[in-house]
């Protein structure tokens, strides 16, 4: 699956996150630093919770709406002279973007950051057909100079690395000679850059929210990178998620407001940039030529299932910069582009079970991430509803788990079994048990008890304590 990655097993990416106490401090600040941020623009807007109620109307109307939404921003596209690809697939949105470059001669790609494209795994495609694409994002360049290290967070990708590991990076990969001071960096950065926009030929950005109504695709965005790729190139070519869509510009607007507010607390971002199609007569900027790839890859088999309330996520990430299990382990750890709660829902929509089937328990069902979604998204339900699709519907439940909750349920079904039971208990956990705990549990308490402890079960059990009492009271 093009989302995917890495290929090492689950448990040995979260042994990897918490072993990295860089990655973990830094995670944890920034979670910090921006629940805040969103927790005072909320404040300051006054009515926070009848903004969401909102946001969640605007978005379960067009979900249910879509194709007749996708309709509309289609044939308004296509009006304003633009060209309109539906790809069902990864693979379909790869090979009509491929052939675009090619028919272009297109050699040099630059293109402004967006989730759907790693999810597709298009630069890749676009490499392997001989082009050049360059990342634009400060972020996502970095890790791009990095030998394509993934990006561990929706909004801000090189989150792990801190300015000491980025001049590290630019020294070693592009000859850098000056310090780690983040001024003298981003100079650097903005330099090299500059260069690269003026040299592509094609232009390749993602989509926050097309506008049906118009035809028109803006980009919430806070380094301005997105308006060199669209105006300067002959050629753009925007891929969005078959949901990333809104009805009108009223709408848009709404959810802006949430996204920018959720996201890192602001008000609005440095800019929020409307496209649409190419460049008309007497315009000065923009493209000659525009092509809008819609991706399905997946998302329309969420729809109409006990799922698709998903689909209504706008990338804030607010869910991650709460969650308690990213925090710790990082966004590698869950082995796709998409982490943290969002990523533990929607992932093992697009990419089955076989690949993701951990990351509906990597999460402490503390349902932080719901109160936290902008549009009300229920996630820790979702979370709950995966891990009840594996174990009844899907039958991956490991085989000792199994085993156990039958033996749980024949014991705890009869009153004879579970009174026996719970005499042998404190005697068959007696090898693993120190001062009324158990620190190194046996089968399914293993994993428990590696990092807490867990308390050992009693000699005298209720049950005895209360006939003892009865007795005592002459009852």
């Amino acid at each position: 699956m093009a989302m995917k990655i890495g290929e090492k097993p689950f448990k040995e990416r979260v042994t990897d996150g918490i072993d990295d106490v860089f990655m973990r401090g830094a995670v944890s600040s920034a979670q910090g630093r921006f629940r805040s941020g969103r927790l005072n623009a909320a404040e300051e807007l006054g009515n926070w919770e009848e903004w969401r109620k909102l946001g969640e109307e605007i978005r379960t109307h067009t979900i249910e709406n879509l194709d007749y939404y996708l309709e509309v921003l289609s044939e308004n596209v296509s009006k304003r002279g633009g060209h309109v690809f539906f790809a069902e697939t990864a693979e379909e949105a790869n090979e009509y973007i491929t052939n675009v470059v090619k028919k272009k001669n297109g050699k040099k790609v630059v293109k402004s950051k967006s989730m759907v494209t790693e999810e597709i795994n298009m630069n890749e495609a676009l490499e392997k057909a001989g082009c050049e694409v360059i990342e634009s994002d400060l972020g996502e360049w970095i890790l791009q100079v990095d030998d394509h290290d993934p990006p561990s967070h929706i909004v801000t990708p090189a989150l792990h690395k801190n300015k000491e590991q980025i001049r590290d990076v630019f020294r070693d990969k592009l000859g850098y000679e000056k310090t780690e001071k983040p001024e003298e960096l981003a100079l650097f950065a903005r330099e090299k850059l500059r260069e690269e926009f003026l040299q592509a030929d094609i232009g390749i950005t993602g989509c926050n929210f097309a506008i049906a109504e118009s035809g028109t695709i803006s980009l919430v965005t806070n380094e301005g990178n997105a308006r060199m790729v669209t105006t300067i190139p002959k050629t753009q070519i925007t891929v969005m998620g078959m949901e990333r869509i809104v009805p009108t510009w009223e709408e848009m607007e709404v959810l802006v407001s949430l996204l920018t507010r959720a996201a890192v607390g602001q008000k609005l971002t440095s800019y929020i940039t409307a496209l649409t199609g190419p460049k008309q007569e007497g315009e000065i900027d923009g493209p000659e030529e525009f092509h809008l790839v819609i991706v399905d890859n997946g998302r329309s088999k969420i729809l109409g299932t006990a799922f698709q309330s998903i689909l209504h996520c706008i990338r804030c990430a607010a869910c991650i910069n709460v969650c308690p299990v990213y925090r710790h382990v990082g966004g590698h750890s869950y082995g796709s582009i998409y982490p943290g709660p969002v990523g533990a829902v929607l992932t093992p929509l697009l990419g089955g079970y076989d690949d993701y089937k951990e990351l509906p328990y990597a999460s402490t069902l503390c349902a932080a991430c719901t109160e936290a979604c902008p549009v009300k998204i229920p996630l820790h339900e979702h979370l709950l509803r995966h891990r009840q699709e594996i174990v009844e519907k899907e039958d991956r439940a490991p085989v000792f788990e199994n085993l156990s909750m039958k033996a749980f349920s024949l014991g705890t079904a009869s009153p004879s079994i579970y009174n026996i039971g719970s005499k042998m208990a404190p005697k068959a956990l007696g090898a693993f048990t120190k001062d009324e705990k158990i620190s190194d549990g046996p089968g399914p308490l293993k994993n428990w008890t590696e990092i807490r402890d867990f308390p050992a079960p009693k000699k005298d059990r209720f049950r005895d304590l209360y006939k003892k009492r009865k007795k005592e009271r002459g009852q």
